[in-house]
């Protein structure tokens, strides 16, 4: 019970401490990553209107044919390359990566690196 709340209040701290520099206005949304053990997404948000212009997750109906299991790299490459198409396509290119609490590794690098090579750049 100790261990866990613990756990949470560094989890909660890190991400305060990674989200405080970080603002998405309109000309450089924010890109923001959600992982769970089963299912991986990311958004692309405008802070300053407090919209999503963006969206992609393992939990969709195209990306669901496409990945076996939504919680391993493969699955975070699809996200990321989807997501990037889907910026693309609205007009976005240039994002901020809020990576919130997760360590920049494993299915959090990959789903940057996927949306870098698709054509974002953060």
């Amino acid at each position: 019970m100790d261990k866990q709340r613990y756990l949470t209040r560094q989890r909660s701290r890190r991400r305060f401490r990674v989200r405080k520099p970080i603002r998405g206005s309109s000309d450089r949304p924010r890109l923001s990553i959600s992982r769970s053990l089963k299912n991986m997404s990311a958004q692309i948000i405008d802070d300053s209107t407090g919209r999503t212009l963006a969206a992609a997750s393992t939990l969709d109906a195209t990306l669901r044919t496409e990945v076996k299991y939504g919680g391993n790299k493969a699955a975070a490459q699809a996200v990321g390359k989807a997501l990037a198409e889907k910026a693309l396509a609205a007009g976005i290119k240039d994002v901020c990566f809020d990576r919130g609490h997760n360590k920049y590794h494993g299915r959090v690098a990959a789903l940057a690196d996927a949306a870098r090579e698709a054509g974002l750049s953060f």
